[in-house]
C-alpha cells in the first residue's frame, strides 16, 4: 500500500502483487506533506513512507484535518520499518493501533455513550408499556360508556331543541292558529245544531255561541296579522 524510498523501492519494484496483497484497510491518516519531499538516508522512518497509489486510495467522502493528520504522523513516526510494515499486513495489529488513536477514541466513547442513552430510553418506554396499555383500556371504556351515553343524551337535546324551534316558529304558529279558528267554527256549527234541535235553550246558546265567535274572530285577526307581517 505504502511506497518506500531508497532500497525499500527497489525492493518493492519486482513484486507489485505482493504490495497489493496487503491494501485491505487504508493507512490511518497518512500525511500527504511528505509526497512532495525528497528522502534524504537520515530520514526518519516516517519519512520513508509514500501515499497509496490512486487506484489503492479507498473512496470516502469524509475529509482528515491537518491536526488529525498530524496527530496520526506523530504517532508513526517512531515506529520502526518491522513495525509499520506489521500495521500492513497484519489486521490485529492495525485494529489495536487504530484502536490507540485519541480521535477513534473519542469516537467510540461517544458512540458507546450514544448507545447507553437508546438503551436507557428503549427501557424507559418499555417500562411505560402497562401504563399506556392501561390508559388506553380506560379510554376505550370512557368511549364506549361514558361517551356514548353524553353523545346520546346531546342527541336527545338536540331533538328537544329542533321541536321547541319548530313548534314556536312563524309557520307552525299560523298553523296552529289556523287549526284552532277551524275548531271554534266546528264548535259553533255544533252549538247552533243544538239550539234548532232544541237541545239547548236561548239563553245558554246565546251565551256558548258569542264566546265561541268571539274567540274566532280574534283568532282570526291575529293569524291575518301574522301572516301579513310575514
Amino acid at each position: 500500500m505504502f511506497r518506500f524510498w531508497g532500497s525499500q523501492e527497489q525492493q518493492a519494484q519486482p513484486h507489485p502483487q505482493e504490495d497489493s496483497s496487503h491494501s485491505w484497510y487504508p493507512p490511518p491518516g497518512v500525511s500527504s506533506t511528505n509526497s512532495s519531499r525528497p528522502s534524504t538516508p537520515g530520514s526518519s522512518a516516517s519519512n520513508s513512507f509514500n501515499l497509496q497509489r490512486p487506484s489503492e486510495r479507498p473512496h470516502s467522502p469524509s475529509q482528515v484535518s491537518p491536526s488529525e493528520a498530524a496527530g496520526i504522523i506523530a504517532l508513526l513516526k517512531d515506529k520502526s520499518v518491522d513495525e509499520l510494515r506489521k500495521l500492513l499486513s497484519d489486521k490485529d495489529a492495525y485494529n489495536q493501533f487504530l484502536l490507540s488513536v485519541d480521535q477513534v477514541k473519542i469516537q467510540n466513547n461517544i458512540r458507546d455513550e450514544l448507545r447507553k442513552e437508546t438503551l436507557q430510553l428503549a427501557r424507559n418506554n418499555l417500562d411505560k408499556e402497562p401504563q399506556i396499555m392501561e390508559l388506553r383500556n380506560q379510554c376505550r371504556i370512557i368511549w364506549t360508556t361514558e361517551l356514548a351515553a353524553a353523545l346520546e343524551k346531546l342527541n336527545d337535546l338536540e331533538r328537544q331543541k329542533e321541536e321547541i324551534l319548530k313548534f314556536y316558529s312563524p309557520a307552525s304558529f299560523i298553523n296552529r292558529l289556523q287549526d284552532a279558528m277551524n275548531e271554534t267554527d266546528k264548535e259553533s256549527e255544533m252549538v247552533n245544531r243544538q239550539l234548532l234541535e232544541k237541545e239547548i235553550d236561548l239563553g245558554t246558546f246565546v251565551q256558548k255561541y258569542k264566546k265561541l265567535r268571539t274567540s274566532y274572530h280574534r283568532r282570526a285577526l291575529i293569524h291575518l296579522a301574522a301572516k301579513t307581517s310575514i
